[in-house]
């Protein structure tokens, strides 16, 4: 891979921008098309801003209730049509979040006179299929079933599951680390042509190499803030940001000595992963992609809420991680 090349002062440079799901929809929606599209509006909003100050954008996203949507779809609708495999509910889901997206860009972009074209390029991600996550799996999709649809579905697909409680069971994949992005070039020359490019939604598509290099579709789950950072490595990109639905990371969450924190150096992140600060079932991704960016050669990483995002970029909101 050619040597990363990046900006060597602070200001507007290429940017990664990971949205998390609450860019696209909010809690207690349902997930409606009218409801996506009004929350991606809002969200094309403050990646127009970006791009008016000059920043060069790549834009990633989560997917995981539209996935589970189709995974549930799929279930009723078993005795009509096949089933999809969930690589292929995995690409569905960047199809129609991508539209959305480009769409919603497209309409701001115009609407503050700038030229430039958005685009969506669905993406693989390959994943090494020895990963131990393959043999230990825990990301949770699709619909809740009851016992006996649950004791079905291991005998008849070879699923596993497991027991959530009063909502039932549900099927758990593995969710493998990224190991490269399969269109990295592709999304280079759109970059290059002037393009902002919407890539890795909801961690790309996991597939992997067979003999002779030829890849196939994983059942598997990539964490979306991984990929990103995955991309944003490979790109040379000088910042990741990571929008979500918090103002700051904290330390000591949901106790009473919960306090956030403004800025964190590598050293500092890695010390706090360590004594368990970051749970890996909720922030934790997140700190380790930001940390991971930063370690290979990145300017600064960022954890924000995404009404702060332009102010996130300054360093004025949200907390950042960066070298020392």
């Amino acid at each position: 891979m050619p040597e990363a090349i990046r900006t060597s002062e602070p200001g507007p440079g290429r940017v990664v921008v990971a949205l998390g799901g609450n860019a696209i929809l909010q809690r207690g929606q349902k997930g409606s098309a009218d409801e996506q599209f009004e929350n991606i509006r809002v969200t094309a909003w403050h990646i127009a801003q970006m791009v008016h100050v000059g920043w060069r954008v790549v834009v990633t996203h989560g997917n995981g209730p539209q996935v589970g949507n189709i995974l549930l779809q799929n279930e009723e609708a078993r005795h009509v049509v096949p089933a999809l495999p969930l690589d292929v509910c995995g690409a569905e889901s960047q199809g129609l979040i991508g539209y959305m997206l480009v769409q919603a860009l497209r309409n701001e972009l115009r609407a503050r006179g700038l030229a430039h074209n958005p685009a969506c390029l669905v993406t693989q991600v390959v994943v090494d299929p020895e990963d131990p996550a393959f043999r230990k799996p825990t990301k949770p999709v699709g619909p809740f079933y009851t016992d006996a649809q649950a004791k079905r579905l291991t005998q008849t697909k070879g699923w596993q599951v497991v027991n959530t409680g009063p909502k039932g069971w549900r099927r758990v994949v593995p969710s493998p680390d990224p190991q490269t992005i399969v269109e990295i070039e592709a999304i280079r020359d759109l970059i290059a042509a002037g393009l902002i490019v919407v890539a890795c939604g909801g961690g790309g598509i996991p597939v992997a190499r067979g003999a002779g290099g030829q890849l196939y579709g994983v059942e598997a789950v990539i964490d979306k803030d991984l990929a990103s950072e995955r991309l944003a490595t490979e790109l040379g990109a000088d910042e990741l940001l990571i929008l979500t639905d918090i103002e700051q990371v904290q330390l000591d969450y949901g106790q009473p000595s919960a306090r956030p924190v403004d800025r964190l150096t590598l050293e500092q992140g890695r010390a706090l992963i360590a004594e368990g600060q970051f749970p890996a079932g909720s922030m934790g991704p997140k700190i380790e992609a930001c940390l991971r960016f930063v370690a290979h050669g990145g300017r600064r990483a960022t954890v924000a809420n995404l009404a702060r995002a332009m102010a996130a970029l300054r360093g004025q909101a949200g907390t950042s991680i960066t070298q020392g």
